[in-house]
């Protein structure tokens, strides 16, 4: 999907002058807020930004501080799984 944005002249300047690329500094910035609002998931952020990798797409999420909300129950569920696995 291809969507157009309009922002103001003075703030295109702006982040050209300090050597962004616009588009894609505009792309990053929604596919975090994207992530945090857990409106897409990190394969979803990889993909969106042609991220080569996991990894890739797990320190991208680290340097703009986007984290997953990762609760209790969600750690005794992969506790639970890792235990069950590890048993087999």
């Amino acid at each position: 999907m291809n969507v157009t944005i309009q922002i103001p002249d003075d703030v295109g300047r702006a982040l050209m002058a300090r050597g962004a690329d616009v588009a894609r500094a505009v792309l990053e910035a929604v596919a975090i807020e994207a992530y945090r609002s857990g409106a897409i998931t990190p394969a979803q952020v990889q993909e969106m930004l042609a991220l080569p990798s996991r990894w890739e797409t797990e320190s991208f999420l680290h340097r703009a501080g986007a984290y997953h909300d990762y609760t209790m129950d969600e750690l005794d569920r992969d506790i639970a799984a890792i235990r069950a696995a590890s048993r087999q």
